[in-house]
């Protein structure tokens, strides 16, 4: 078997200010502290791990293209959390893709979403991009005729 990844151990993001960020990602987010330095923080965002470090380099601007991270939310959070987000963050993009998303900027310009995901809902979500193939799982296919 070809080696390859199994999947996200952690996220580290670059800060300038980490009491502003740990505030952030605790009171607007809901992540959990695990541990804090004087440089750094980490959180679980549930299966999450999530590294607050403190940068010089860090950037005051979010970067121009579409990279961001995008973290799961129940059914039951998603209006509250949004409403929470949008009155605490800057929004950067409307939503248009599949689901329901909110994309906001960190307090240093960290692109981010929350997202209700389809990818589990099955290949009927991604018909109108015109999708021929979908990939359930390993091994498993559905394709034309969904």
């Amino acid at each position: 078997m070809k080696a390859r990844i199994n999947g996200l151990n952690h996220v580290t993001l670059a800060f300038a200010d980490v009491e502003r960020s740990l505030a952030f990602y605790r009171d607007v987010l809901g992540c959990a502290v695990r541990a804090v330095w004087a440089d750094g923080a980490y959180l679980e965002a549930g299966s999450l791990w999530l590294c607050l470090s403190r940068d010089e380099n860090t950037r005051s601007s979010p970067h121009p293209d579409y990279s961001h991270i995008a973290f799961s939310v129940p059914d039951v959070d998603y209006v509250a959390l949004s409403k929470r987000v949008t009155a605490e963050a800057i929004v950067w993009k409307e939503n248009k893709s599949e689901g329901a998303s909110t994309y906001f900027l960190d307090p240093d310009g960290h692109k981010l979403e929350i997202h209700l995901g389809l990818i589990g809902k099955g290949p009927a979500a991604f018909r109108h991009r015109g999708v021929t193939e979908f990939r359930a799982g390993a091994g498993s296919y559905a394709t034309t005729g969904f």
